[in-house]
């Protein structure tokens, strides 16, 4: 089963670099106040699909860490003593609604 990822892995590979070698057109890219860049197709689409990545990771980061902040405090946070559960269990929140039916 091992052998069988490793291959499949070595084929997506060779597919995607048989793309690449097929895909080495030059083409100017226009950038902002008249600049422009010229390089080969397949190395434009490498730094637009890592400029992707790099913009969606610091876009996401911010949740991620808000994430990881709530999970270490509910791991940290003390369970609450019977006691506190007795004196709650008397009380309705607002979601103990009757059944209407």
């Amino acid at each position: 089963m091992n052998a069988l990822r490793w291959l499949l892995r070595a084929a997506f590979f060779f597919l995607i670099f048989a793309l690449a070698l097929n895909n080495t057109a030059p083409v100017v890219v226009h950038g902002l106040f008249g600049t422009r860049w010229e390089g080969p197709l397949a190395l434009v689409l490498l730094i637009v699909l890592l400029l992707g990545v790099l913009l969606g990771m610091a876009v996401m980061a911010p949740m991620w860490w808000r994430a990881r902040r709530l999970a270490r405090r509910e791991t940290v946070a003390p369970s609450p003593s019977p006691a506190t559960s007795a004196s709650l269990e008397g009380r309705r929140s607002e979601t103990d609604w009757p059944d209407a039916v």
